[in-house]
């Protein structure tokens, strides 16, 4: 053998148990996902594992953090859920290998690499959007918003948690009219605010969701969370709960196309108002907000009406009808709850991709397709499953 020849063999042979140890801890850490139901456990292999295992954000946010929370929620009753979170605004980057496959199979194949996000808050073109009161009770707009430069809830440290709480009150100090309300601290609320922000289903109590408590926002509660809200009680924020902010409109009623724009108003006031102050929104054009879970990319909006179905409810249809108009239904008492009896919680499916106005219009065509079909029934009148809505490609 040519003396270089030995020396390649030596080499490789010095070299060959520190590639095994490597290879056995890469692989004695991989998680077990075979009884798994979420985006992460599909998209996540061993060698993905292995290249991004030990790469940190800037924060020192860890691939094992991001996936913690799907790694312990196997599945879910009610939705299929992403399996994974980000710590702070470089984890869209730094764990892209993992987090660009999550993000398309979530977002009905939006690729994050070749594709931009659009965003559009002009809510006067929205079309037909006063539902019919029968069936409809409530409707709802809601997104969020983390301001950039301060870790996520799933890292944030208490310093940070309490900068995030700072900043946002200080900016909604500055809404007025009709938006100009108050903020109510969870620690140091009365009992009688608790209660009463109780009765108008505004107070948001420590999470109880393993999906939330095993990806870390749980932690020091209540420090620093709290709730503001309008006078009318019409425009709400909540501050480091899942998001740093959570920013909603509501109210009783079919009216959609009135809290669209209140929210459009709103949220264009308090971006302004957080501007001023030297701050600004984490946002990219291909990602577009930047929020806790890739679910919540894009738009990070969810336009959502309670709406009595008795009939459709029960039609083995009824299924395949949310599939293709890209609705999802839960029950009213949020994302752990099933529905009671005939009322549903029905909102859009998809938050990345298209616009704001594109999926509150998306959700008023597919609500009144779904009260349409009501009738239909209630007149002994046969349905069809309309055609599947396709991905916006931009």
């Amino acid at each position: 053998m040519h003396p270089e020849g030995r020396g390649t063999f030596f080499s490789i042979s010095l070299l060959a148990p520190v590639l095994c140890d490597f290879v056995f801890l890469n692989s004695a850490d991989y998680p077990d996902l075979r009884k798994h139901n979420n985006c992460m456990a599909s998209a996540l292999t061993p060698a993905i594992y292995a290249k991004l295992r030990d790469k940190i954000t800037p924060n020192n946010w860890t691939l094992d953090q991001c996936i913690q929370t799907g790694v312990d929620n196997p599945g879910h009753p009610f939705i299929k859920t992403v399996g994974m979170v980000a710590g702070d605004e470089e984890s869209y980057e730094v764990f892209a290998e993992i987090f660009d496959p999550v993000i398309k199979d979530r977002h009905n194949g939006y690729d994050p690499r070749t594709m931009k996000h659009p965003t559009d808050l002009d809510a006067s073109k929205i079309h037909s959007g006063v539902f019919d009161d029968h069936y409809v009770l409530s409707s709802r707009v809601r997104t969020g918003r983390s301001i950039r430069g301060l870790s996520l809830p799933p890292a944030c440290s208490r310093s940070e948690r309490r900068e995030v709480e700072r900043v946002t009150v200080q900016a909604l100090a500055g809404l007025k009219g009709d938006l100009s309300g108050r903020y109510y601290s969870l620690t140091e609320m009365t009992e009688e605010e608790q209660q009463r922000l109780i009765d108008d289903h505004f107070l948001f109590d420590k999470p109880v969701s393993p999906l939330l408590t095993c990806a870390f926002m749980a932690r020091d509660w209540p420090d620093a969370r709290g709730i503001w809200h309008n006078n009318d009680k019409t425009f709400l924020i909540w501050i480091n709960e899942e998001d740093h902010t959570r920013v909603i409109s509501m109210e009783k009623g079919g009216n959609m196309k009135r809290v669209f724009e209140r929210f459009c108003r709103g949220l264009k006031q308090v971006e302004h108002l957080i501007q001023e102050r030297g701050w600004e929104f984490m946002w990219n054009e291909r990602l577009g907000y930047i929020l806790t879970c890739p679910s919540n990319l894009g738009t990070g909006l969810r336009a959502g009406v309670h709406v009595r179905l008795p009939k459709l409810s029960k039609d083995p249809r009824f299924g395949k009808i949310l599939e293709n108009l890209r609705l999802q239904k839960r029950g009213t008492g949020g994302v752990d709850t099933a529905a009671v009896g005939d009322t549903f919680d029905i909102s859009n499916l998809d938050r990345l991709g298209r616009s704001e106005v594109e999926l509150v219009q998306l959700v008023i065509d597919g609500v009144n397709y779904l009260i349409e079909c009501e009738k239909r029934l209630e007149k002994g009148q046969d349905i069809k499953i309309p055609a599947p809505i396709q991905q916006s490609r931009k």
